[in-house]
């Protein structure tokens, strides 16, 4: 077991994956016939002329994005009625029929560009409007719909999707050819990653209430990853096809079991998605949640070994509703307020521990009082693997004694630490002002491997 835990440790992510984790936090939009008809899923059978946007502004779109500090937009191109946003040559549902008689994809792609964020989309497999759902055409419709979205709007980040597969016109369901998509994608937009709720670059958390795991591993096994009959259920990956392009390990593991292969092990981390509202399309008696709720999501997944992607609809002007820019600005506020300024300190790895176990002070360049400490962010080098399973943070007294501050699992890309006050917990009246911090000790208890820490942080 031993070995296998090594081996678990040498599998790596691409490149792009470790761009999109230094992304962190980029925005969602949901727009669309829903948009009018204050429905969440519409039915495929909406006029046209219902989408009339009339002071549509994706820079308005793209200036609220980035000052809440995303880095990139997400567009609904198409959602499960199959009205197409941009205006597709292989139907009629879409904006091309519409009163905008405007391509929003193009619109939102340059708009992106201008603001200096980047762009993907949104392609829903599941289409309530076609005729082709649910026989073996549709997969060439699909296709054809993509290839025009990954060849006519310049480049592409991200292609999500989801595996949302109810009936069509016609009563059925449908077969989705994942595998084929995804060589679509890989041929015209080599750099894009790709989400869908199994991955396989990058994997659904589970939930839209923007819950992280009490520990997101981004090394999971391949058969957590997969893609197969929606409609009778998935099958691995691995018999999909040709999708070597998982594993980003060779090794086998030799005399370990012959159930425990490498390949059994990809880099798949985990995405975790929420709306600022209740829901994912603009509804006017909505309200924002508040912004405690979302910077603790915030904490909980960009904090967490995660990204986190928030939606954001635009109302039926084709504008972002001024309650939630306003709450994205607070929440890019107190984002900037809380992590905006590093305590300065100098960080000394202790000689003579396990590899697997050092131990880091962080000597504080000034004593601190502490109820001053609010944070410790602790980043790995997961461009050589993912590696602590534990770890705890404590502090260090000026009169010598130690207190454990924080107690937690995987690290991964980024674990935002939130520390305990000791003193604020056994007594709020107790007066800490003369307690005072000279130095932080964190301490990882557990590892698969050699532990190579990339950053170590106090705010």
């Amino acid at each position: 077991m031993i070995e296998f835990l090594r081996e678990a440790a040498r599998v790596k992510p691409s490149q792009k994956q470790l761009d999109w984790f230094d992304m962190e936090f980029y925005g969602f939009i949901h727009f669309g016939p829903n948009t009018f008809t204050d429905s969440e899923w519409g039915q495929g059978s909406e006029a046209e002329e219902i989408f009339h946007p009339e002071k549509l502004d994706c820079d308005q779109w793209v200036e609220a994005i980035r000052t809440a500090g995303m880095k990139g937009m997400v567009l609904t191109a198409k959602h499960h009625d199959g009205f197409c946003l941009w205006p597709s040559k292989y139907t009629e549902h879409s904006v091309k029929n519409s009163p905008c008689k405007r391509d929003v994809v193009r619109e939102a792609a340059e708009a992106c560009k201008r603001g200096g964020i980047k762009f993907g989309f949104y392609l829903s497999p599941w289409d309530r409007n076609s005729k082709y759902y649910g026989t073996p055409e549709y997969n060439d419709y699909f296709c054809n719909q993509l290839t025009e979205l990954l060849t006519e709007y310049g480049d592409i980040f991200y292609v999500w999707f989801d595996n949302a597969c109810g009936e069509g016109p016609n009563g059925k369901k449908q077969k989705y050819d994942f595998p084929r998509y995804f060589e679509l994608i890989h041929k015209y937009q080599p750099n894009a990653l790709i989400f869908n709720d199994f991955g396989p670059d990058i994997r659904w958390c589970g939930n839209e209430a923007g819950a992280a795991r009490h520990s997101e591993w981004a090394v999971v096994p391949s058969e957590l990853c997969f893609y197969g009959d929606v409609q009778t259920g998935p099958g691995p990956m691995a018999e999909e096809g040709n999708l070597s392009y998982l594993y980003n390990t060779e090794q086998e593991l030799g005399t370990m079991p012959t159930i425990l292969y490498s390949k059994g092990l990809v880099f798949t981390p985990s995405e975790i998605d929420i709306s600022i509202r209740p829901g994912w399309f603009w509804h006017e008696k909505e309200e924002p949640h508040s912004l405690e709720r979302l910077f603790h999501t915030y904490l909980t997944s960009v904090g967490a070994n995660a990204c986190l992607h928030l939606n954001i609809p635009p109302n039926k002007d084709g504008l972002l509703d001024n309650r939630d820019v306003k709450r994205l600005k607070e929440l890019g506020e107190l984002i900037q307020k809380e992590f905006g300024k590093e305590i300065p300190s100098v960080i000394e790895k202790q000689e003579n521990e396990p590899a697997t176990q050092p131990v880091y002070t962080i000597v504080l360049e000034k004593l601190m009082p502490l109820k001053r400490l609010k944070y410790v962010i602790l980043r790995e080098d997961i461009a050589r693997g993912q590696r602590v399973e534990s770890f705890r943070v404590s502090a260090v007294f000026t009169s010598g004694g130690q207190y454990p501050l924080y107690q937690g699992t995987c690290i991964g890309n980024k674990k935002i630490c939130q520390l305990q006050n000791p003193f604020a917990l056994q007594n709020p009246l107790i007066d800490d002002s003369d307690e005072y911090i000279s130095k932080l000790k964190v301490q990882v208890t557990a590892a698969r491997d050699e532990v190579v820490m990339k950053e170590i942080k106090v705010y």
